[in-house]
């Protein structure tokens, strides 16, 4: 027995799915050149996950140290180990100084120096010259300006006069003739509704996935339902193997501790209070990149230098700074050790580990933010091949943590992601603006396309479940999913543990087509949205267990203990999964800068 579906529909210009800073931006953009534009998000906008940002947006001003944005562009494409496209990275670092400025009139209350310019810290990878000096590039509203950046897209937005759909939940893309975009079936979560909203363009916004892990810094929202939608929709996921884990997490917790605490001086250190980065970075230290700090941290826990009881954390030593700095500089991390802790970092050091904090792969997109896909028949007959041509999705296009435009490849430095949410979110709104401006067509809703069969997927949450069903769970199933992620694709990865990841996972799946859910209420159906989400976080934590297996290097965040060297000759490419046959493509990397030399690979090292 089955519950009574109804189905509202609503026509737009374009629909922007997710209201972080990403999809914020975006849809500011389209409103204010006169579009008629839905932004669809899964809680209030200012609970979106932009808000946890907390160290700052990188951006080459100078306001503090001599900078340039071809430094920044060399210091992400060496923090990449050499897997960004070098195009985007070019692209992303040369917009970055006039981004950060129109943050500041959008009203983003920036920290300042004393002679009234936007304060700018120090964080991982930054350098002077090509890596000769220490830079300070981050400009940072005290330790809250992911907070400070939302809240400010926030009230322009609303300015504007963006259309919100609030708390209500993306289900799956609508397809016309099975290729082109057209629209997006989206579930109220107050009562249950379901809604068609049809538009000529849609654009993901969705944010990460870090919730297929068990220790996260992600917020609870964080569930990949972008990532999800287009693997549903026949589209692969790129880089899926390249996680990063915040080297400062707080120890069993996994909320974040910023970054930021090393720019203004915070030093790790192992039991014996040793300050032992110099032995990983001796040049900079504390703020290597985060992949060499994460992997420092656990060398040192391995190794049994870590602290407490247990000895499996190290400590954040903050005590020797000024306590105006903490005070002025640093408040929110000050919060959240207190809370959390019971410890004042003024007084003592914060325990901490490395923590899953950001999806570096994602949807593949062009500078554009155009979602792109290799342009062959039948993936899963080629697997293991190079991708030769790739072709737009007609009407689809991605932005932020959810998209793969390489700006990040197999590691982001700190200060990079609120720049390439901006950043990427302007431009795919001007792209789409065009293409709108430029478009003959006036009627949004499509005359052949897929919502019956979307329609036909999502009643299986509205069944009456069987007393057989209800002897295994949503809830117990994405338990064993983050805990076999964490024990098979954390730090340190080898080809013993990732095989048995991917049979794990294989039988998660099997078990979660045979669910149901017990509540079959209308009103804030959380349990519903949780078995919604675990289908995404399935998905994605498959992708990520495949293509982490099928690259046999190390390279930036994704570290094997039985290939400990990273490849150049084999595996300077970027993988693309399809979850058809669990078939993997590989693509070449882009390293031709339009107005700069391109940055042949080097040995990584700080």
């Amino acid at each position: 027995m089955s519950q009574e579906t109804t189905l509202q529909e609503y026509e737009f210009d374009a629909v922007v799915i997710g209201a972080g800073g990403a999809g914020m931006r975006a849809a500011l953009q389209l409103t204010e050149a006169g579009h008629k534009v839905a932004m669809i998000s899964k809680v209030f906008p200012t609970r979106s996950h932009t808000v946890a940002a907390q160290g700052g947006i990188n951006a080459a001003l100078g306001n503090v140290t001599e900078d340039k944005w071809q430094w920044h562009m060399y210091d992400t494409i060496k923090g990449s180990d050499y897997l960004g496209d070098q195009d985007a990275i070019e692209f992303m670092c040369q917009e970055a100084s006039q981004i950060v400025r129109e943050l500041e009139h959008f009203g983003v209350p920036f920290s300042r120096l004393e002679n009234g310019k936007i304060y700018q810290r120090a964080f991982g990878g930054q350098s002077q010259n090509y890596g000769e000096k220490q830079a300070k590039r981050t400009c940072a509203a005290a330790d809250r300006t992911g907070h400070a950046i939302l809240h400010s897209l926030y009230q322009q937005n609303l300015r504007a006069g963006t259309e919100m759909f609030v708390e209500h939940f993306a289900l799956d893309l609508i397809l016309e003739d099975n290729e082109a975009v057209c629209g997006v079936l989206i579930q109220n979560l107050h009562d249950s509704t379901l809604k068609a909203v049809w538009a000529k363009h849609v654009l993901l916004a969705t944010g990460g996935a870090g919730q297929i892990f068990r220790t996260n810094s992600n917020a609870s929202i964080n569930t990949g339902d972008g990532l999800g939608m287009v693997q549903r929709a026949g589209i692969p996921l790129q880089d899926m193997e390249f996680w990063q884990f915040h080297p400062t997490g707080v120890a069993g917790k996994g909320m974040l501790i910023s970054e930021a605490t090393r720019g203004e001086g915070g030093i790790l250190r192992n039991a014996d209070g040793e300050a032992f980065m110099v032995r990983y970075a001796p040049k900079v230290k504390d703020l290597a990149s985060r992949d060499v700090v994460a992997r420092a941290i656990a060398i040192e826990v391995e190794e049994g230098r870590g602290c407490g009881p247990q000895k499996d954390h190290v400590l954040l030593d903050l005590t020797h700074l000024p306590h105006e700095v903490i005070e002025n500089r640093l408040p929110g991390i000050r919060d959240i050790s207190r809370t959390f802790l019971g410890i004042d970092p003024i007084e003592a050091p914060i325990p901490i580990f490395p923590t899953c904090h950001y999806m570096m792969g994602g949807i593949p997109t062009n500078l554009n933010g155009q979602v792109v896909k290799p342009d062959i028949p039948a993936p899963e007959n080629r697997s293991g091949q190079n991708v030769e041509s790739q072709v737009a999705v007609p009407g689809l296009y991605a932005i932020g943590e959810c998209a793969c435009v390489s700006v990040h490849g197999a590691n982001r430095l700190g200060g990079n992601s609120l720049l390439d949410i901006i950043v990427f979110g302007r431009k795919a709104a001007q792209e789409i603006s065009k293409q709108l401006q430029n478009s003959q067509e006036t009627a949004a809703r499509a005359s052949h396309h897929n919502l019956d069969t979307l329609m036909q997927r999502y009643q299986r949450w509205l069944q009456t479940p069987s007393s057989a069903s209800l002897e295994d769970s949503v809830f117990a199933i994405a338990s064993e999913m983050q805990k076999i992620m964490e024990s098979g694709c954390g730090v340190f990865r080898d080809r013993k543990h990732m095989q048995q990841t991917v049979e794990q996972l294989r039988q998660l799946e099997q078990r979660f087509a045979q669910v149901q859910i017990q509540d079959d209420s209308s009103v804030f159906n959380f349990e519903r949205c949780s078995a919604l989400e675990l289908e995404n976080l399935l998905a994605v934590a498959k992708a990520t267990a495949c293509s982490a297996l099928a690259r046999e290097e190390s390279r930036g965040a994704h570290t094997r203990v039985d290939f400990a060297e990273r490849d150049d000759e084999n595996w300077l490419k970027h993988s693309l999964f399809y979850p058809q046959n669990e078939s993997i493509l590989f693509k070449p990397v882009n390293r031709q800068p339009t107005q700069h030399a391109p940055f042949e690979p080097q040995k990584r090292v700080y």
